[in-house]
């Protein structure tokens, strides 16, 4: 597992149970029906629920932007898609109701600490991840290795570069940061280094490219989401995941 660097908090301490125990659970689920909570509505919700269906899984509330919430949710998980400014209140209220909830809003991780803080104080559940393609996780994982490749190779100069529809309100993507924080890690690079370019335009689910550049050869390493159906999948393996799992942060290592 790797830490997530975005808010310098290390969440592997707060991992009372082994991630192995969750994950000898995750076939069970997939021959249960799931009640789901969506906390957002917009497109990633109605790509959610559309999959969800086609998973056998039901969608028993539907939360927007500012609807109220009931007193009781009557779900076995929650799965948020919001924004920035609304995550960390939403997902420290389906924590303190006692709701496992997955996180797919970026932009957030500066209330990261508190939130994880808050979830191991009640012996919650939460899954975060800045993008859950299996995809782009897997690219995750060259990323880092590449990375690892490329140290101390001051003559390829890298850069990452994201574009996104006209709709996503924070930038460089969670995903981006994602990408340049394994690179600092991993590859000995600084942060100044690594420079993000953000594009928004149009409906595009999101590009990400890694690029090493030097006087001979460029090196090129991207992966582009035709929809949002790939995270749709994502979320639900982790709402899967989660609905039984131990207390615990868990993020999409845990089930790679």
């Amino acid at each position: 597992m790797y830490n997530l660097l975005i808010s310098n908090f290390d969440f592997r301490r707060f991992k009372k149970f082994p991630a192995q125990v969750a994950i000898n659970r995750h076939e069970e689920r997939y021959n249960r029906v799931m009640n789901i909570a969506l906390i957002g509505y917009g497109k990633m919700g109605h790509a959610i629920e559309a999959t969800a269906a086609g998973r056998g899984h039901r969608v028993t509330l539907r939360i927007d932007n500012d609807a109220p919430w009931p007193e009781r949710i009557d779900a076995d998980v929650a799965i948020e898609f919001t924004t920035p400014s609304t995550a960390t209140a939403n997902l420290l209220r389906c924590l303190q109701g006692g709701m496992p909830v997955v996180c797919g809003t970026t932009g957030w991780y500066a209330d990261y600490g508190r939130v994880v803080e808050e979830c191991m104080r009640l012996e919650g559940r939460l899954f975060t991840a800045t993008n859950f393609s299996i995809g782009m996780n897997i690219m995750f994982a060259l990323n880092r290795r590449l990375a690892e490749l490329m140290r101390g190779r001051d003559d390829y100069r890298a850069s990452i570069s994201e574009t996104h529809h006209i709709h996503k309100l924070d930038a460089p993507s969670g995903t981006a940061i994602t990408l340049q924080e394994q690179i600092v890690a991993d590859g000995g690079r600084d942060k100044e280094g690594v420079p993000i370019a953000s594009i928004r335009e149009g409906e595009v689910p999101g590009t990400h490219t890694v690029v090493y550049d030097s006087e001979t050869d460029t090196l090129t390493l991207t992966h582009e989401a035709h929809s949002r159906k790939g995270l749709a999948v994502g979320a639900l393996l982790a709402a899967e995941f989660l609905a039984t799992a131990q207390p615990g942060v868990y993020t999409m290592e845990d089930i790679l």
